[in-house]
């Protein structure tokens, strides 16, 4: 798979033992910084990775910062990504199976390596469950489809 993973500085030292954990597990892993632990600004850092996502030069997204929540705000902004933050692997797979996440994100102060590979491995591994999901995930993409509540 091709996989993008990118950060801000709170979160450099686990992308980089992220990235290694994938190239390792045999992805083609584009690595969109930064490129040291200085501070930048996550929103940066998110754009860049939702619009490798949503132009289909990868597959799924790692987004990473401090508590996981800034980028994936900003990942989110992008109406072609739905970006799941997750602690653990239960809700790394659920992301999948029923929302067909394309990107995770994670906090580096709060999760920690195994944990985070965990979620990974699992977010990686659960296909779409499609079926009743499905009409639910094309209105996340097109606000404009929408039932009454």
């Amino acid at each position: 798979m091709r996989i993008a993973i990118a950060s801000d500085h709170a979160a450099f030292d686990l992308k980089a033992e992220l990235r290694d954990y994938l190239i390792e597990q045999g992805h083609d892993v584009a690595d969109l910084g930064p490129e040291s632990a200085d501070r930048v600004d996550y929103p940066d850092y998110g754009y860049k990775l939702a619009s490798m996502v949503a132009d289909g030069t990868a597959e799924y997204g790692v987004a990473l910062c401090g508590s996981g929540i800034g980028i994936s705000v900003a990942v989110n902004r992008n109406p072609s990504c739905r970006c799941a933050l997750v602690s653990e692997p239960l809700s790394a797979a659920l992301a999948r199976e029923h929302n067909n996440a394309n990107c995770i994100a994670m906090g580096a102060r709060l999760t920690g390596i195994d944990m985070a590979k965990a979620c990974l491995d699992a977010f990686l591994s659960t296909p779409f469950g499609g079926g009743r999901h499905g009409p639910r995930v094309e209105k996340l993409s097109n606000p404009s489809i929408h039932g009454s509540a």
